[in-house]
């Protein structure tokens, strides 16, 4: 798994306004192994990467995997990492392969982070309600990934 750690030290920053990269806004989104899993997997995933350390120290105290830990670097974000400056060419040969994960392990995190955030969305701030949203839509993504026996992992696309 490419940890928090090693993608920090490379220039892909994780902090209290969530996920950057060199001031550019960021999205947090899931990519399902293989050409065309048969369903829509998109979700924006904005609200979530602006709010990502909330959400982690949140999935942190309810005892469920942060979403953070199911993020997997793979050849096309160290290019974009490499291409906005923030990144090292010689890096991409060290990188390891995409990790991939059962669709009932995000779930789990997924659903308790809904389960808590129902009640109390303000919890994250005024984007509560937004962070909610697309977690419910990570929700359908991923029983679809579990329910075919798929696996999946966490991206970030940079704008």
């Amino acid at each position: 798994m490419v940890r928090r750690s090693w993608i920090c030290d490379r220039g892909l920053g994780f902090t209290g306004g969530g996920v950057t990269l060199g001031g550019m806004a960021a999205s947090m989104y899931i990519v399902v192994q293989g050409e065309d899993p048969g369903y829509d997997i998109y979700v924006n995933g904005r609200a979530l990467a602006r709010h990502e350390d909330a959400v982690e120290k949140l999935a942190l105290k309810l005892g469920v995997r942060p979403l953070i830990e199911f993020f997997s670097a793979d050849e096309n974000l160290m290019a974009l990492l490499v291409e906005g400056g923030a990144g090292d060419a010689e890096l991409m040969k060290q990188l390891p392969p995409p990790q991939w994960f059962r669709g009932e392990d995000g779930l789990t995190t997924v659903m308790a982070l809904i389960e808590a955030l129902q009640a109390e969305p303000q919890q994250l701030g005024s984007e509560g309600v937004l962070v909610l949203e697309e977690l419910r839509e990570y929700a359908v993504v991923l029983r679809k990934t579990a329910e075919r026996g798929l696996k999946w992992h966490m991206a970030v696309s940079f704008r």
